[in-house]
């Protein structure tokens, strides 16, 4: 495990640095204590990082449940209550596991997984630059196109261009330097600037900037525009942050509702998760998905045991992870340890940090995950990969992460049916002998009630006087719905002079009198 530490410990410090924010804006976005998304994202570096299955994947509060949290913590009557629906939600997802759910993740066409990742990059990238200009009045960060406070997200934008702070926008365009320069130049030159990171450096830098202009009255930057820990008094205080479930509420049914909500949202964003990270990782390891859905189970039980939001597997942390050299489990462990540290030690020093910074570190998680060399590659590959493409990404950037990716998969299902229906067979027209046109039909391995459309066509445009060859010997599937329109066909060809040649492995048969009979199957009753 300790093998690759040389590569875990500076990715383990990059997605520390973009794990924080989102924790805390995940947690405001929730409408829940801030420090439930700090427990959140240390039990699922620490604990989901240790069970999970997956070297590159990082866990914790994720910005898709955030809407389902803020309803729930309402209807429910309080954040105690809704804790028992984290600990149930985490006690289902054990059973998804043990059921063997996680097959679930690998029927997601690769186009709407690449989509998904690209659409969250573009997201990441717009949702940033109000902060990256120093505008903060939502520092939720807000995944939905329509945010909770009536804005939206090209909206925010404007608003912030309007409401440039010059200190924040100035240190944010030198982390970015400091980040390309970083990327691009400084670690292809020595060892040392592969072991300590740019984002490090960057963070590093926009401290020292804050203190030094702090009593500035252009340059200084406000606190609204910085990282905001709770800072505890002393340990009573610490400990004090943590909430504990009110288990006399899991009579109420909304409770197992909520739950059930939970399991199924965080479970699919894990699997769905999983899958884009296996494709960005660099190693092509595969992650065994009903061993993630443990790990996740695990992890919610215990986050709601002590307090925290709903975890489930993230892109946004994960991408960082593996941009930034993570090679093992080690890289996501180990920023759950920093997380927890950071905020029992020093969580006045992470509080002089600007949130500037941080989205210049994200600004480069978002542009490697939604590069555009990638939209011209899909437009390459043709419009059975592009449409579920440009569909998912369109509806996660101008609706939200989920039904994007409704949209994407449902448009392609929509292409695998017409794929299906257009693959159903192959026609040949073999000669014009002996006054009838010979045509030969090859049935494809499988042919379901799918092609029911293409084979109906296909036969209803035979002409008269045909002599047609049915080849079936490499058909291993032929659905009872085909069948049917083949005996129905049957009798439709004596009265139009065509004669049919069944060719199958068990010889061939001349105008078969029922092919119901010959496949060996019961006629459809009425």
């Amino acid at each position: 495990m300790f093998k690759t530490i040389k590569n875990d410990l500076p990715a383990s410090i990059v997605v520390f640095f973009v794990a924080l924010p989102l924790c805390l804006g995940i947690a405001l976005a929730s409408g829940a204590p801030l420090f439930s998304g700090l427990i959140a994202g240390i039990i699922g570096g620490i604990v989901v990082g240790g069970l999970s299955g997956s070297k590159i994947g990082v866990s914790g509060p994720a910005a898709g449940l955030a809407a389902i949290v803020l309803t729930a913590i309402g209807t429910l009557g309080g954040y105690e209550n809704f804790l028992v629906a984290v600990v149930l939600g985490g006690i289902i997802q054990l059973i998804f596991g043990l059921l063997k759910a996680g097959i679930i993740g690998y029927y997601f066409p690769s186009s709407v997984i690449k989509g998904m990742l690209t659409g969250i990059g573009i997201i990441i990238i717009l949702k940033q630059i109000p902060h990256f200009f120093g505008y903060d009045p939502n520092p939720e960060r807000d995944f939905a196109f329509f945010q909770v406070d009536g804005e939206n997200t090209f909206s925010e934008i404007i608003n912030a261009l309007n409401h440039i702070a010059p200190g924040s926008a100035l240190i944010g365009v030198i982390g970015l330097g400091i980040l390309l320069l970083w990327d691009k130049v400084l670690s292809k030159k020595g060892k040392v600037f592969q072991l300590v990171q740019g984002p490090l450096v960057a963070v590093i830098v926009g401290i020292i900037f804050f203190v030094a202009t702090k009593s500035h009255e252009t340059l200084g930057i406000d606190q609204s525009h910085l990282v905001s820990v709770p800072i505890p008094d002393d340990a009573a205080s610490f400990f004090g942050q943590f909430s504990l479930p009110n288990f006399s509420a899991i009579t109420n049914p909304e409770i197992w509702i909520v739950a059930f909500t939970i399991a199924l949202v965080a479970s699919l964003e894990t699997l769905l998760c999983v899958e884009a990270t296996d494709k960005l990782d660099p190693h092509k390891n595969v992650t065994p998905t009903n061993r993630e859905l443990l790990a996740q189970g695990t992890g919610n039980i215990i986050s709601g045991m002590i307090g925290g939001l709903p975890i489930t597997q993230v892109i946004v942390r994960s991408s960082a992870n593996i941009q930034s050299g993570g090679r093992s489990k080690m890289s996501a462990i180990i920023h759950g340890f920093f997380l927890l540290i950071s905020v029992i030690l020093i969580p006045r020093l992470l509080n002089m940090i600007p949130l500037s910074v941080l989205a210049a570190i994200l600004f480069i998680v978002g542009f490697k995950l939604a590069k555009p060399s990638l939209f011209k590659k899909m437009y390459d590959l043709g419009w059975k990969q592009s449409i579920p493409f440009y569909v998912t990404v369109l509806g996660i950037v101008f609706i939200d992460l989920l039904y994007g990716i409704g949209l994407g998969l449902t448009v392609g299902i929509v292409v695998i049916l017409i794929k299906s229906f257009q693959n159903s067979h192959f026609l040949h027209i073999e000669d014009k002998s002996n006054g009838k046109h010979k045509i030969k039909m090859t049935l494809a391995e499988e042919v379901t009630f799918f092609n029911k459309g293409a084979i109906l066509k296909e036969l209803d445009s035979l002409p008269r006087d045909t002599y047609l060859e049915l080849d079936v010997r490499k058909t291993r599937y032929l659905d009872n719905d085909i069948i049917e329109i083949l005996d129905d066909f049957a009798f439709k060809a004596k009265e139009r002079h065509i004669d049919i040649q069944l060719i199958s492995d068990r010889g061939m048969v001349e105008n078969p009198d029922s092919f119901i009979e010959f496949f060996k199957l019961r006629p459809k009753t009425a």
